[in-house]
């Protein structure tokens, strides 16, 4: 009963995490994670299956093995939240609603500072080709 709970709860999520990648309102990368996590626990083979596509090895690959993205992720997802939150706070404070106002520029705030500050950039796969090349020719 527990995988089949597992089960389900991953196939909710990577559903979900595959409409955040079309719509700025869902995070990919919590939902992939938690996907990764829950068939992990249901089905190998499941777990096997996703870590090989190409969505888990664009949004969650380099975050899960070396604690980072690059500055195209970062900036994307940066940039896709700051709109949405932006149009939140917008639509509130014109609504004269100033206490989760606040809240939502607190969140906010604090998503910046944890892209920028935390999450470790990486050098984009292009720039990591360059150097390679550049390191076989010395």
């Amino acid at each position: 009963m527990k995988r089949l709970i597992f089960l389900v709860l991953g196939c909710v999520c990577l559903g979900l995490g595959c409409v955040g990648i079309a719509l700025p309102v869902l995070p990919t990368v919590p939902f992939f994670l938690a996907t990764v996590f829950f068939f992990a626990k249901s089905s190998q083979k499941l777990h096997d299956w996703f870590i090989g596509t190409k969505m888990y090895r664009k949004h969650l690959d380099s975050f899960v093995k070396k604690k980072g993205m690059t500055a195209r992720t970062k900036l994307g997802i940066m940039i896709s939240v700051t709109l949405l939150m932006g149009f939140g706070f917008f639509m509130m404070m014109r609504a004269g609603i100033w206490g989760p106002s606040i809240l939502l520029a607190m969140v906010w705030v604090c998503h910046i500072y944890y892209f920028v500050f935390r999450v470790k950039t990486l050098p984009s796969q292009k720039k990591q080709k360059c150097a390679r090349e550049n390191k076989i020719q010395e």
